[in-house]
């Protein structure tokens, strides 16, 4: 990791108007739960289907696309990473110090919320909001890695990383039995099923094979986009 590259990825990252965006969407589930919260009472039922729909489902894997992406997408774009990529920094670094930032601010934007917004709604009984706030955590991580990659490979990330967020992630891997068991979602939800004391919520994967497949996704996105980014480079000195 190089602490050049975060610095600049940060301010790049939350400099603009996609800080606003992605803070917008943080109040909106914040404001959500507090109306439920207002409206059905402490049902800890609607608080699991809220935060299982909404938070791990939806707005997990958007916060995911919008800074996995973020935070390289616009330097291949308009050219300037190129001159990141003249500097002698490797490009597993590179891609390592930007994944640093995606995931911090995508847990900041979304695992924290999604906690804060299950204390909201029931407290600390059952270890829901911890459950939750985990499976937010972890996802984070992964939708990140993945973004990132996607972000590298193609120049259409954005629209193929919103396709597979609403369709696989929100449709399928929420309805298609066979599609849950390579569901991000999923294996974020094995988490909160093994934390949380109440029997609300379930997950298709086993918490052992979710994490493996978790770690495999992270470790295996990270290092083919460090492969691809050094491939991108020999295309623009070519």
């Amino acid at each position: 990791m190089n602490g050049t590259v975060v610095r600049l990825t940060y301010r790049a990252l939350l400099g603009g108007r996609r800080a606003w965006l992605l803070l917008l969407m943080s109040v909106l589930l914040l404001s959500m739960a507090v109306l439920l919260r207002i409206a059905v009472g402490v049902d800890h039922q609607v608080t699991a289907d809220f935060l299982g729909a909404v938070a791990v489902a939806a707005l997990v894997p958007l916060f995911g696309l919008i800074v996995g992406t973020g935070v390289i997408g616009p330097e291949i774009d308009d050219g300037s990473i190129v001159y990141l990529l003249s500097k002698p920094i490797s490009r597993p670094k590179i891609i390592m110090s930007k994944l640093v930032v995606a995931a911090a601010g995508t847990v900041l934007f979304a695992a924290v919320p999604t906690f804060v917004a299950g204390l909201v709604m029931s407290g600390t009984t059952g270890r829901i909001a911890l459950g939750f706030g985990a499976a937010a955590l972890v996802a984070s991580l992964a939708y990140s890695a993945i973004f990132l990659l996607l972000a590298v490979v193609t120049r259409h990330a954005v629209v193929y990383g919103l396709a597979y967020a609403l369709i696989w992630e929100g449709l399928l891997g929420s309805f298609v039995p066979g599609a849950r068991t390579l569901s991000v979602q999923q294996w974020s939800l094995s988490l909160t099923e093994a934390i949380a004391t109440r029997d609300i919520v379930s997950s298709d994967v086993r918490l052992a094979v979710a994490g493996v497949l978790l770690a495999v996704v992270i470790v295996g996105a990270t290092w083919y986009a460090g492969q691809r980014l050094r491939v991108l480079t020999l295309a623009g000195d070519e």
